[in-house]
């Protein structure tokens, strides 16, 4: 699987973190496992409230919401943006890049025009081959090559809307209820 792939997660997953989730591909290797972001779960932090900003980072930075990319290292700070200069960026595709030089990114956050970018704390991680047997065991569904969804859809509805986007029979998984029991 290619970088910039999204991971859907099945309605019946059974698992709290990834329940109705969308997870932002970043880095796979069948050696040594995959690294990806939970595009769906908004936090009530923001940036300011966990990170101690430089004074030329400006006021509207410290706004920026942050996300729960996963359960593992929730100490842990990463960021998508479209800033294809940026020292260290891995490229995921469509004009979206994974990481870089964090003192650089702020730096260049233009407050005026609004940042392109999401911030995470923590992430999800799969050991070499696990997320192979997870796909085969049909908890993912895979879009490939849709990294450029990252900032054009809702955290909220990211999930339903990707899914009815693929059609046919994963339309009709975008209705499946929370609860199958209760209808």
């Amino acid at each position: 699987m290619k970088p910039g792939t999204l991971l859907i997660s099945q309605p019946f997953l059974g698992d709290p973190n990834f329940e109705r989730s969308v997870v932002l591909l970043c880095r796979h290797s069948p050696q040594e496992g995959a690294f990806g972001l939970v595009l769906t779960r908004p936090t009530p932090l923001l940036l300011g409230d966990v990170l101690a900003l430089p004074p030329t980072a400006g006021r509207p930075v410290a706004r920026l919401p942050l996300f729960t990319g996963g359960p593992v290292q929730p100490d842990t700070l990463h960021f998508v943006h479209q800033r294809a200069e940026l020292p260290g960026a891995s490229a995921l595709g469509q004009g979206v890049f994974w990481g870089g030089d964090f003192d650089q990114f702020l730096a260049g956050l233009d407050a005026e025009a609004g940042p392109v970018v999401r911030l995470f704390v923590g992430y999800s991680g799969w050991s070499a081959g696990q997320l192979e047997e997870e796909i085969g065991r049909g908890s993912w569904i895979r879009q490939p090559a849709s990294a450029g969804k990252v900032f054009t859809l809702e955290s909220d509805a990211f999930w339903r809307t990707i899914l009815r986007e693929k059609g046919g029979r994963y339309r009709a998984l975008a209705n499946y209820p929370l609860d199958p029991r209760l209808n």
